[in-house]
């Protein structure tokens, strides 16, 4: 700025002078001042493309995207054969929600210089995003006492728009050679500043050995902290679940603290309250507990593997899966999710529990998500 002020007094109406003044303002965190600039600029060199261009840029600084577009059409106006103008309006209309125009745009850009990475990664990031997330999956316990468990289920989540979204999932289980099923639903509902409410219940042919209905709601708030530092967010998670089976009713409270930290580290720590009430016996409270921490382990550009390991510990093991019974336990697992790209992946886990009275489960299961 130093320099170009120093110019200026020498030439005071230069205005290529003046014009690199408006662009050192509006790298430096000034836009305001460099809108001022460009305009004055303008009034005396209305048939620069550059100038409109660093007007509207200093426009979208501001946040003023209508006047910024408006700029860009100038200068695409005088100038249309530029690929770095279009690329800047597509920016524009992306900016305005305009996902189809802008991917003209930077088509349009890509077709006057087909070595623009710019107008490349725009047309990447306007593509449309998946509103559908659906996953398949089989888990088993194998326990040391008794006959194998085996469940397998299939979910359908949909984002309909920015603020609501739905969640289905069909659920089947063999219990100690019994079968039963259930189906499930909830709808969620999210605001940029309020965070996310889901509510939500399910009913099934129970058989005895599953509930035979059940209601929940959950309510999930998160933080940005910062990019740079160690804690890079936090999120916050309540819910409470209720379960009616034949015999008992269960009453569960979920607590959950997720700690983002840098590379992509999550650190999870969870509690839950269980009130159990079986027949013939009064209502008690039992506590349980989870720590989980999730990492990365390798990228080959859209492909990712990540990892986790858990360990969870109380009375009715809650943290884990909806046991039923008078037992303590320590569980101790982890678990693998391959991103094959951006639309799928597959996900394992393996879980290893040490129960009372010597007996034990030993978990795995694998789940694939398509997105669509």
């Amino acid at each position: 700025m130093r320099i170009v002020e120093r110019e200026l007094a020498r030439a005071p109406q230069d205005m290529d002078v003046r014009a690199w003044r408006a662009r050192v303002l509006n790298w430096s965190g000034h836009p305001a001042e460099a809108e001022k600039e460009y305009l004055e600029i303008l009034k005396v060199s209305q048939n620069d493309a550059d100038n409109w261009m660093g007007l509207a840029s200093a426009y979208l600084r501001e946040g003023k995207v209508a006047d910024g577009l408006r700029a860009l059409d100038r200068a695409v106006e005088l100038d249309p054969q530029r690929a770095d103008l279009h690329a800047a309006r597509a920016r524009a209309l992306r900016a305005m929600g305009e996902q189809n125009e802008a991917r003209m745009e930077f088509q349009k850009a890509l077709n006057l210089d087909a070595t623009s990475m710019e107008a490349r990664a725009g047309l990447i990031s306007v593509r449309g995003e998946p509103r559908h997330e659906m996953r398949f999956g089989q888990d088993n316990d194998l326990f040391n006492f008794t006959s194998a468990n085996h469940d397998g289920w299939v979910s359908l989540l949909s984002q309909w728009t920015p603020h609501w979204f739905t969640s289905f999932a069909g659920s089947f289980y063999e219990r100690a050679g019994i079968r039963a099923g259930k189906f499930s639903g909830a709808i969620t509902g999210r605001m940029s500043r309020w965070g996310a409410l889901t509510v939500g219940g399910a009913a099934g042919h129970d058989n005895a050995v599953i509930p035979k209905s059940e209601a929940f709601f959950d309510v999930n708030h998160g933080w940005k902290a910062s990019e740079t530092n160690f804690l890079r967010g936090v999120e916050f998670d309540y819910g409470q679940h209720w379960y009616w089976y034949q015999m008992s009713r269960i009453l569960t409270l979920n607590g959950t603290t997720i700690i983002y930290l840098p590379r992509d580290f999550t650190l999870s720590l969870g509690a839950t309250g269980v009130r159990s009430t079986f027949s013939g016996t009064g209502a008690e409270w039992r506590p349980s507990g989870m720590t989980r921490l999730g990492f990365p382990l390798a990228n080959w550009g859209e492909k990712r593997l990540s990892g986790s390991l858990f360990f969870a510990a109380g009375t009715e093991e809650f943290a884990q899966i909806d046991q039923i019974g008078r037992f303590a336990s320590q569980t101790y697992g982890g678990g693998l999710r391959f991103q094959i790209n951006a639309r799928q992946d597959v996900t394992g886990y393996a879980s290893y529990q040490k129960r009372t009275q010597d007996r034990t489960d030993t978990s795995f299961g694998l789940g694939y998500g398509i997105h669509f």
